[in-house]
């Protein structure tokens, strides 16, 4: 069974978030660390150290930018500052925007995404740096690319590696209105970002990952300011992300950025299932811990899991049964038993998990039914084409819902009239059986018995 990967995003997630946990789950924090060194990339070192972070043990993936190549990432004056003054001495890009990015600021971890800080690739600085202000270098695409493709690692987390970037760069070019080609990376280009995103691919080699479940990104509110200026949380970067790749996003009241660029983007270039898996075991759990301090504390919660074993064939799993469903609803008051009937019998052929007609009363007290039609989301568009389909109504209103099932196995009685099928329920330590209504009316038919009389048959054994 492939090693899965549960990644709950309760407080967002940023490139070092991800990076922390993936280390407390068990990669390699030296061999990651002989890896970020063969990049030639200049101006930083690596930590891994254990803070507390809302009196939990957390994990802290930490990198160290030197002198010159520091950055606004953590703070928090003036991301969300507003008054922040900007010291004389820090340099402006030709467009009069301040080199330092500060989206990145991925929770306060440096993912970020965002900026460009005084590593201002990107248009800020030379890559080496020498404080020479009067050079400005813009790290491109194929420039971030190139890094990656010399670094000393596999094939796989290369390709991974190059997989975040391209998503990040395709929101960011979305964002500015600008080609691919023509997109200077503040955001991917600072030291910082291109350590998190290499740092995040090999971690997910190293653990062997092939099967990740994120059900939710958690966001902030507010504003977070930016080289482009002050922004509104979320930062158009991970709007457009979200959008591209529908990743679920929550939006809260609290103040702060929690979701950074290059977090959504390891999330979209990693999630193979946007949900939480109904029932698995918790095979080991790591917390990655993020800079920023924001009323709600950044930790990213990371569960190595394995899905529980069916001990049936036919047992009915959580994957097949969703629990969320979508009812769909109208009113008629023109349509015949007849063609009711046949509605029924097609709704439920095509998928749906409940037909109902309940009576009622409409305009001018006519006697009318309120059909109701339980789905999944996949099957909403079938199911409105019935109803349009076969009865008068010229309106479906729609409800997402959420429910809770239990887990069922199909299991096989023999009994004195043949075998029987039905659904065996269990509530806690007690099992339900529920006999299949086919299954006993084939029965009926043969033996001539009556329904009542195989039914409770089975509650006998």
């Amino acid at each position: 069974m492939a090693k899965q990967l549960y990644l709950e995003c309760n407080a967002g997630i940023s490139g070092d978030m991800f990076v922390g946990a993936m280390l407390d789950l068990g990669a390699d924090f030296d061999e990651l660390k002989r890896i970020l060194e063969s990049s030639g990339i200049p101006g930083f070192k690596v930590e891994m150290n254990r803070v507390r972070k809302a009196g939990l043990d957390c994990n802290s993936f930490d990198v160290i930018l030197e002198p010159g190549y520091e950055n606004h990432d953590h703070d928090m004056e003036y991301l969300h500052g507003e008054t922040y003054a900007e010291p004389e001495e820090y340099e402006y890009n030709e467009q009069g925007h301040h080199d330092y990015d500060d989206h990145d600021h991925e929770q306060g971890d440096h993912d970020h995404d965002h900026h460009d800080e005084h590593d201002h690739e990107q248009g800020d600085h030379d890559h080496e740096h020498h404080h020479d202000h009067g050079h400005h270098h813009h790290r491109t695409l194929r420039d971030v690319m190139e890094i990656i493709d010399s670094v000393d690692m596999s094939e796989y987390a290369k390709a991974l590696a190059r997989r975040i970037v391209g998503v990040l760069a395709d929101a960011e070019s979305k964002a500015h209105g600008v080609p691919l080609t023509e997109v200077h990376f503040h955001e991917v280009g600072a030291i910082d970002s291109i350590v998190d995103i290499i740092a995040a691919a090999v971690c997910v080699d190293m653990l062997d990952v092939e099967e990740v479940y994120v059900s939710k990104l958690v966001e902030g509110c507010g504003t977070v300011r930016t080289q482009h200026g002050i922004l509104s949380v979320p930062v158009p970067a991970v709007l457009n992300t979200c959008e591209a790749y529908h990743i679920p996003l929550e939006l809260t009241s609290t103040k702060g950025e929690f979701v950074t660029p290059t977090g959504a983007a390891i999330v979209a270039a990693i999630t193979t299932k946007f949900e939480r898996p109904k029932t698995f075991a918790i095979k080991k759990t790591g917390m990655g811990a993020g800079k920023r301090e924001y009323e709600r504390p950044s930790i990213l919660r990371a569960m190595i899991i394995e899905e529980r074993e069916m001990e049936h064939t036919d047992y009915v799993s959580a994957a097949h049964e969703n629990d969320v469903v979508y009812k769909l609803e109208s009113n008629v008051d023109d349509c015949t038993g007849e063609a009711l009937g046949f509605l029924m019998e097609s709704l439920f052929k095509a998928g749906a998990r409940d037909v109902s007609y309940i009576p009622c009363f409409m305009k001018k007290n006519r006697p009318g039914y309120q059909i109701e039609v339980v789905c999944l989301e996949a099957d909403i568009d079938k199911m409105e084409n019935l109803l349009f389909t076969h009865t008068t109504t010229i309106g479906i209103r729609r409800q997402r819902m959420e429910r809770t099932i239990l887990v069922r196995d199909v299991v096989s009685f023999e009994s004195d009239y043949g075998a029987i099928k039905a659904k065996a329920v269990k509530i806690g330590n007690k099992t339900r059986y529920y006999p299949e209504y086919e299954s006993i009316a084939a029965i009926c038919r043969v033996s001539g018995a009556s329904f009542q009389e195989i039914y409770n048959s089975v509650f006998r054994l």
